[in-house]
Order: C-alpha cells, then sequence, then structure tokens
C-alpha cells in the first residue's frame, strides 16, 4: 500500500521529527510511505472571512496538485467522524483488500482545509473534538496508520 501523509506547512520543531522519524522508520515494513509538505500561506492575526478562505484555497490547489484520481482520501478535519484505532485499523485493511492501493490523509493548516480540497475527501477523520496543532497530528497520524498495521496483522504493541 502506497500512503502518502500531506500537510501544510514545513515542521519546525526538533522533537516532531524525532517521532516523525521514527514511525516513518517503523512503517517501512508495511508500507510505502511519503510525507509531503505544501507551503503554507502566511496569515496575520486579524483575517477577513474572504481572507481566510482565499489563504485555504491556495493551500487546497498544493494539496490537490500532490493527489492522483486513483487515491483514496482522508482529510483530518475537526468535525471528521471519530474513529478508535480499531475501526481505523479495519477501514484501512478494507480499503487494501479492496483495490485501494493509495491512501493519502490530508492535514490542513492552521486555518483548516479548502472547501475543493473536502470536496475531493472520500472520508473525513477527526481525532479529537478539541483543536490540536496541525504540526502534532502529524506525529499522531503516524503512530496510529502504525498501530493500524500492528492490529490487522495481529503482532503486539502496547496498549
Amino acid at each position: 500500500m502506497q500512503i502518502k501523509v500531506i500537510s501544510v506547512g514545513k515542521l519546525k520543531e526538533k522533537y516532531l521529527k524525532q517521532g516523525i522519524d521514527e514511525y516513518k522508520k517503523r512503517l517501512g515494513a508495511y508500507c510505502q510511505l511519503e510525507l509531503i509538505e505544501v507551503p503554507d500561506e502566511k496569515a496575520p492575526e486579524h483575517l477577513s472571512e474572504k481572507d481566510m478562505d482565499g489563504i485555504k484555497n491556495k493551500e487546497g490547489e498544493r494539496i490537490l496538485h500532490k493527489i492522483t484520481d486513483d487515491t483514496h482520501v482522508i482529510t483530518l478535519e475537526i468535525k471528521g467522524k471519530q474513529l478508535t484505532s480499531e475501526q481505523l485499523a479495519k477501514e484501512i485493511d478494507y480499503l487494501a483488500l479492496h483495490g485501494k492501493s493509495k491512501l493519502a490523509f490530508i492535514i490542513g493548516g492552521s486555518l483548516g482545509l479548502s472547501e475543493a480540497v473536502m470536496k475531493r475527501s472520500n472520508f473525513a477523520l477527526s481525532f479529537s473534538k478539541m483543536t490540536l496543532p496541525h504540526q502534532l497530528m502529524r506525529l499522531v497520524l503516524l503512530e496510529q496508520i502504525y498501530r493500524s498495521f500492528r492490529i490487522n496483522r495481529n503482532e503486539p504493541y502496547h496498549k
């Protein structure tokens, strides 16, 4: 399975990079993983709704440019469906068994995702009703993808 994690913005925090590198290494045994960063738009503190939409649209175009037509897209959205780790594992397994060998997880920027990206999404996933830093979500997402593969192969993993 080919998995892309497409996220807005450059990761700067060393501790997050180290965690991401660890899960990237672990996932190498299970899938072909590609981490893609698209540039974020600079956003001043006070923006109108129109300005926010313009920023999200520019970031959204960059995201959509990285997705092929045959890719199953899962967007991370606060209003998405919350799943347990076991349910996410089952979803990934179902996709693999039904010929969906290309999967992309999309993490938006600080303002969220554009309407066009959300329309392209096949599934909206939420990790929490709380707002979490989009940079941290990369690490959390990779851990959950790794956990999914371990669950699907009945391999031990700490609880």
